[in-house]
């Protein structure tokens, strides 16, 4: 029975776990969604739930709480006036876990953390094969051309 065991060790020492969990946690608030296994996410979710609980009333003493568990202060920063104010009408419920399947490896259920509100970048950048003067890399270098790699064989000698 699993009564009263507080968190998943994950097969860490505790110094481990600890520096894992702040470099997950401030990653997913850079980026707002990271990809990890599910067991890790699991962890990372209650951790960043409560920062995000903690972030929506701003204060100095929350912010030196907040600050404590997190690397970056821009990050912090981030989560007090734009990760927070978007989730103020919420009570909970702040991040997501989408399954991915299974690593190749050794199995591992792969999962993403995001955030609830977390928008997906669907405008595609396409990249112009032309330069500048309009004119593409193969046109302006006419003395590079394809040549026919010689066998390394040595031909046969004809008989008369």
């Amino acid at each position: 029975m699993k009564h009263k065991r507080g968190f998943n060790p994950l097969g860490m020492m505790s110094a481990h776990r600890k520096a894992m969990s702040r470099n997950m946690i401030t990653s997913l608030f850079r980026m707002e969604r990271i990809t990890t296994t599910k067991a890790k996410a699991m962890e990372v979710r209650r951790a960043a739930e409560k920062m995000i609980t903690r972030a929506k009333e701003d204060s100095v003493h929350n912010r030196r709480v907040v600050s404590s568990r997190l690397f970056d202060d821009a990050v912090v920063a981030k989560l007090f006036t734009d990760i927070a104010p978007r989730m103020k009408e919420r009570n909970g419920g702040y991040t997501r876990v989408i399954k991915l399947g299974e690593r190749k490896g050794d199995a591992a259920e792969v999962v993403i953390l995001e955030l609830v509100d977390y928008k997906l970048d669907t405008t595609e950048k396409k990249k112009s094969k032309k330069d500048k003067d309009g004119t593409t890399s193969k046109e302006k270098s006419p003395g590079k051309e394809k040549t026919s790699k010689k066998s390394s064989k040595p031909k046969k000698a004809k008989q008369e």
